[in-house]
């Protein structure tokens, strides 16, 4: 029987309790929605003002040389690339996820189409991020592929002939499930397929070995489980053997060899700065820093090994004090318990319909942020999805947050009418 005073004492023992300390977190209020928004750290609204007053509103167009505007995309790149097993000069911190997506998923299928013309399907979980199956929807009708979705129990046979790019979700949004990358990138390698990997659910929380599993390509999110920002610029990562191989479709003059010779024609740029498009925002890319300073203080903790450690702690924490305090109330378990499969999040499960918004939405009143996602009525159960951000989640927390959870299930408080009105963002 796990108690509140074992849990106290995990704290009083926990190395990594002072980064904590760093973010700027409600009093009252439990976070466990990191994945979908990180908290804001303590610095963040002194660099921005900083940024706009002095860099900005002082120093004017000179900031793009004497603040360093110019170089932050590759330099924040710089300070991702750890975090995800990429090498020196091979990240850049650019746009949102979905146009890097755009860019790298275009990439892919131009090298298929030279190297591989027979093959023309894109393979993809069915439960993939939305946004990844829209993009990958609109590239197949412009380029005359086909989309193809299926079960994670259904890839491996699927890795077949027809197959030119896999493209996968390392944890998956709603189950919280992690794929192997260095398994699925060889299998899907050795059967003639490219690899997409979006990060978004991983980067800065679980460790991340890119260049280890010799994928392809990576793109992933700045506002989760880094903490830049609502909005915050995403990255994107090439393997640098493919990096010179194709321009990529957005050809704007931040990705040109040299943009201010302003010449007429394109010439991409070498390497990853090829992958930039436009002018960058630069307020948020100086947020963004400020969630990475965060990971260079758990450095000197023992940096993403500790973090992924006590992830896993706090992860087999609340399912072991969901089962030992909830159960009778049709909560299920959508989220590995086995380590190598899980990423950050516990994902509970309730039949479609039965409750499970309003569940999340009394929880939210009592200042325990989770959210919800629908299920389909028929293969996908609806999901109460809670996230744990090792940099400031501990373990006293995540007890009294199942104690939320038991008291709204047991008093039936998500029963009120003002716990079933949805809004846009649910």
């Amino acid at each position: 029987m796990i108690t509140l005073q074992d849990c106290r004492q995990r704290d009083a023992a926990d190395p990594l309790r002072t980064l904590r300390d760093l973010f700027s977190l409600p009093p009252g209020v439990i976070y466990l929605d990191g994945n979908s928004l990180g908290a804001m750290p303590k610095s963040a609204a002194a660099r921005a003002a900083e940024v706009v007053t002095n860099e900005w509103g002082r120093d004017l167009i000179k900031s793009w040389n004497t603040a360093g505007w110019f170089h932050l995309p590759q330099r924040l790149g710089n300070r991702i690339a750890p975090l995800i097993g990429a090498g020196p000069d091979q990240v850049v911190a650019t746009d949102t996820t979905s146009i890097n997506l755009y860019k790298v998923l275009s990439a892919a299928l131009s090298i298929a189409k030279q190297d591989t013309p027979q093959r023309r399907v894109i393979l993809s979980e069915r439960s993939n991020f939305p946004t990844d199956l829209y993009i990958a929807e609109g590239l197949c009708k412009a380029q005359g592929f086909m989309l193809k979705l299926a079960e994670p129990e259904e890839l491996a046979a699927a890795l077949n002939g027809d197959l030119a790019v896999l493209m996968l979700t390392h944890v998956n949004y709603r189950t919280g499930a992690m794929h192997d990358m260095a398994a699925v990138t060889a299998a899907a390698q050795a059967a003639g397929a490219l690899v997409v990997w979006d990060l978004a659910h991983s980067a800065g929380a679980v460790p991340v070995d890119l260049s280890g599993a010799d994928a392809d390509f990576a793109v992933g999110c700045g506002y989760k489980y880094l903490n830049g920002g609502p909005g915050a610029p995403a990255f994107l990562w090439v393997n640098p053997k493919h990096a010179d191989r194709f321009w990529q479709p957005l050809s704007g003059w931040w990705g040109h060899a040299a943009p201010f010779a302003f010449t007429p024609d394109y010439q991409p740029a070498p390497g990853i700065n090829r992958y930039l498009c436009g002018t960058q925002p630069m307020v948020s890319l100086a947020l963004l820093e400020c969630g990475l300073d965060s990971f260079q203080a758990a450095g000197a903790l023992g940096g993403m090994a500790a973090l992924r450690t006590k992830s896993l702690a706090l992860t087999d924490l609340f399912i072991a004090l969901v089962e030992q305090r909830c159960a009778g109330y049709g909560l299920g378990l959508a989220t590995p318990r086995e380590h190598a499969q899980r990423g950050s999040q516990v994902c509970l499960t309730r039949e479609h319909g039965q409750g499970a918004f309003a569940i999340v939405q009394a929880l939210i009143a009592r200042g325990v942020i989770g959210d919800f996602r629908a299920g389909d009525g028929a293969a996908y159960k609806d999901i109460l999805r809670f996230g744990f951000t090792p940099l400031y989640i501990g373990f006293e927390e995540v007890w009294n947050a199942v104690e939320h959870v038991r008291q709204v299930l047991e008093s039936g408080e998500w029963q009120q009418p003002q716990f079933n009105r949805q809004q846009a963002v649910t």
